[in-house]
């Protein structure tokens, strides 16, 4: 029996291209996002093993609806993967745009998570997989909101993983996908950026990384040296940088 797989965030980027790939690999795919245009592209591509539902995380109660609906219509679902964020959101002022970016980062991801484990805790087993970030493991002046938010993901991942690990009645793994810079919209014109990843060869990684069950996915795997070095740096270097 093919395995079921949910993306969140699945309009472009890594969350489209891991759609894509899952299908090629047999998997049955859900997808859902904000642009509901870009869900029956991808329907008119993947055909039947595609199901979706538009969806914006930022509103919780809705979202959990259309996760548990998309979930009945696959007829279950075994990963899911929570790929939506935004780094940048146009707003009247600063304040603004960083609220939006911690209701979609932060809540969203904490609203969704939670149905997905309790889903989980009820079926006996699954596997949920955050996408977070190199960003993760310092604070950029740059992009204050969205390095805190990449943050709170990992840190909170890290403590489900304990907990799953502590439990003997179900079997949830927990992955923490850390990519560097990856070709998508969200990266397109930024400077500054090295060892730009194209999607494809990012997604094909993760995918590996999560058929492997892996606690910690770095993409490229080159990151792991840059997080290393991150780790071992004093904070009176980093607040200099």
């Amino acid at each position: 029996m093919s395995k079921r797989i949910v993306i969140i965030g699945a309009t472009s980027g890594i969350g489209e291209s891991l759609a894509r790939q899952a299908a090629e690999k047999g998997y049955i795919v859900g997808g859902t996002g904000r642009r509901i245009e870009k869900l029956e592209k991808l329907k008119k591509k993947l055909g039947d093993q595609f199901y979706y539902r538009e969806m914006d995380v930022s509103e919780r109660k809705k979202a959990s609806a259309q996760l548990l609906s998309l979930i009945e219509e696959m007829g279950g679902m075994d990963i899911i993967v929570l790929n939506a964020g935004i780094s940048n959101y146009p707003a009247s002022s600063i304040i603004t745009m960083e609220q939006e970016i911690i209701d979609v980062n932060v809540s969203g991801f904490v609203q969704l998570f939670g149905e997905a484990f309790q889903y989980f805790r009820n079926q006996g087993r699954g596997h949920i997989v955050g996408i977070s970030s190199i960003a993760a493991l310092f604070g950029s002046s740059r992009a204050a909101p969205y390095s805190a938010s990449k943050a709170f993901i990992s840190t909170y991942m890290q403590a489900y993983r304990q907990r799953c690990n502590k439990a003997k009645s179900y079997d949830i793994a927990i992955t923490d996908v850390k990519p560097g810079f990856v070709k998508s919209e969200m990266t397109e014109g930024k400077r500054g950026m090295f060892w730009v990843a194209e999607t494809e060869k990012a997604v094909r990684q993760i995918l590996k990384d999560i058929e492997k069950r892996k606690a910690y996915s770095y993409v490229t795997r080159r990151w792991r040296l840059i997080a290393w070095l991150i780790k071992l740096t004093p904070n009176w270097i980093i607040d200099r940088i």
